[in-house]
């Protein structure tokens, strides 16, 4: 059944269907569409992501492909952000969750991010993916300057900086970090490196303390 609500927001007449209005349906569809990217970027590599597929796995026709994305990659930058920020916020609640000990927080923060890519394997291949297209090498880029911001922030909260700090200092060291667990992480789902996901995790905390420690010397 069809039931029709008037709304007074000068936007017109809404529409409920089965109890779920239009704002949801459409939030329900472009979760769809990500979600289905993210499915053959797994299966099949940047290749697989077309727009005829994605609509066919979503069971969507092009007109609400088209609804939030102009085309195929706008979908992709939009999937990593989506992921970039889900990962960003697991680990930042993780950090600030873990107590007052710093290095208890640090390697909450590298068990979260860890985690976060275990829980869904497909989260692998948009890490391993990175390199291998045009798009995708922009989204890391952008993914790791807002990996870099997240984590700058929570090292100010958690050990603000001495009296005469060069702000820059910490970015710098944070981007150095952050990009370089990228790379770390990705070669160990690929198997370069055989250790335990403790291990990783260990040797992430350690690299991430020891950031947090680094100041250049006063110019």
């Amino acid at each position: 059944m069809v039931k029709i609500v008037n709304a007074e927001s000068g936007s017109g007449t809404t529409r409920t269907y089965g109890g779920v209005g239009a704002t949801e349906r459409r939030e329900r569809r472009r979760t769809a569409l990500l979600d289905a990217a993210l499915d053959l970027l797994a299966e099949g590599g940047a290749g697989a992501v077309t727009k005829r597929a994605v609509c066919a796995r979503a069971r969507l026709n092009d007109r609400y492909f088209y609804e939030h994305f102009a085309d195929r990659d706008v979908l992709l930058e939009a999937l990593a952000a989506q992921l970039t920020a889900d990962g960003i916020a697991a680990v930042v609640s993780a950090t600030l969750a873990a107590g007052p000990d710093l290095r208890g927080q640090v390697r909450a923060a590298a068990d979260a991010a860890v985690g976060f890519l275990a829980t869904d394997p497909r989260r692998h291949s948009l890490l391993l993916a990175s390199h291998s297209d045009e798009t995708l090498q922009r989204a890391r880029l952008g993914t790791q300057r807002d990996i870099t911001a997240a984590m700058a922030a929570v090292v100010r909260e958690l050990r603000p900086p001495a009296p005469g700090t060069d702000p820059l200092d910490l970015e710098m060291t944070a981007y150095t970090v952050v990009s370089g667990t990228l790379e770390l992480v990705a070669a160990w789902i690929r198997g370069e490196f055989r250790t335990t996901r403790t291990h990783l995790t260990e040797l992430m905390a350690a690299m991430l303390l020891a950031g947090t420690a680094i100041t250049a010397e006063p110019q």
